[in-house]
């Protein structure tokens, strides 16, 4: 399978407005980005404070004449099985990024590779069985020096997401569904011809 690197030229005339600026944008990948990245988060860390744990709630010993420090409760933080003093809590880690932002964002991060010239444009990808290693050789005979893929396209039937789901160097996403931190995670990023089109919709 063959593939050419795709130009700039080639993406003006698709339509693909790209940002030259070398300022320009970098904020805003920076905001997707981590905004990507704390979605993930799952924020199910717990801790119990005094009030949670399964203790006693009875005063250890007097408050005067033992000579030992004062104690008001067996849950306190500085006693072994006590709780745990500003422990965490469940919570969302998400953020709200605003949809200019995250276009900008996807269009810089797409400016960035096409003119770095790690963008490969093929007719189109797909393998004729579910086998792993048509999948890795259609891979290297367009990407032949990267270590890790993207590979975009309009769609993928099942024949070559079976084969790609067992690759860990390569990733399957379509046009509509690929975001900026998968742009800027690979080496090369190999695009069919009818998913150029659709990522020019998503940026018109």
């Amino acid at each position: 399978m063959s593939a050419t690197v795709f130009t700039a030229a080639e993406a003006q005339e698709a339509r693909i407005e790209l940002i030259t600026d070398e300022k320009k944008g970098n904020q805003a990948v920076h905001d997707v980005v981590v905004a990507l990245q704390a979605a993930r988060r799952s924020g199910t860390a717990n801790t119990k404070t005094k009030a949670d744990v399964n203790l006693s709630g009875r005063k250890p010993w007097r408050q005067k004449g033992t000579g030992r420090a004062r104690a008001g409760s067996f849950a306190s933080p500085v006693w072994v099985g006590g709780g745990v003093a500003h422990g965490p809590k469940p919570r969302d880690y998400s953020k709200n990024v605003p949809k200019q932002v995250k276009k900008l964002a996807f269009r810089k991060a797409l400016s960035a590779r096409i003119l770095a010239g790690d963008v490969l444009v093929v007719d189109g990808f797909a393998v004729k069985e579910p086998k792993t290693r048509q999948f890795i050789s259609l891979v290297s005979d367009a990407a032949k020096d990267a270590r890790k893929t993207l590979i975009v396209g309009s769609q993928f039937d099942e024949n070559t997401f079976m084969a790609a789901r067992n690759v860990r160097t390569s990733f399957l996403a379509t046009a509509t569904d690929v975001n900026t931190e998968q742009l800027l995670a690979f080496d090369k990023i190999i695009v069919t011809r009818d998913a150029v089109a659709k990522l020019a919709e998503r940026l018109s």
